[in-house]
């Protein structure tokens, strides 16, 4: 397992082998990407937008208007904010009815 310390000034200097493994160089980006298990992932940064092109196919049927989309974006924030200020108020299962409620707004559209 590759290690390394953090400095005073919250640096950390990237192992050899896991620069090797990420094939990253001296300028090269990186970001640390939350992951479900409450740690991150390091996802080398320096590659061209043109090679994401495909990683989302089929996952709409077909294009999606800006319109759309924000919809969406609004409907998924109003059912986190709803769920959020209910399970503060002690009330989770009126949480679970806003996910719900959102779920099927975005399913509909």
């Amino acid at each position: 397992m590759a290690t390394a310390t953090l400095t005073s000034k919250g640096q950390i200097t990237m192992p050899q082998a896991v620069r090797q493994t990420l094939g990253l160089q001296a300028g090269d980006r990186v970001a640390f990407v939350a992951d479900n298990a409450g740690g991150y992932k390091v996802v080398a940064l320096r590659q061209d937008v043109k090679a994401l092109r495909g990683r989302f196919a089929g996952r709409a049927k077909g294009p999606v208007s800006l319109d759309d989309m924000a919809d969406a974006v609004q409907a998924e924030a109003a059912s986190r904010m709803g769920a959020a200020s209910a399970v503060a108020r002690g009330r989770p299962a009126k949480a679970a009815a806003a996910r719900g409620r959102a779920a099927k707004v975005q399913r509909t559209k």
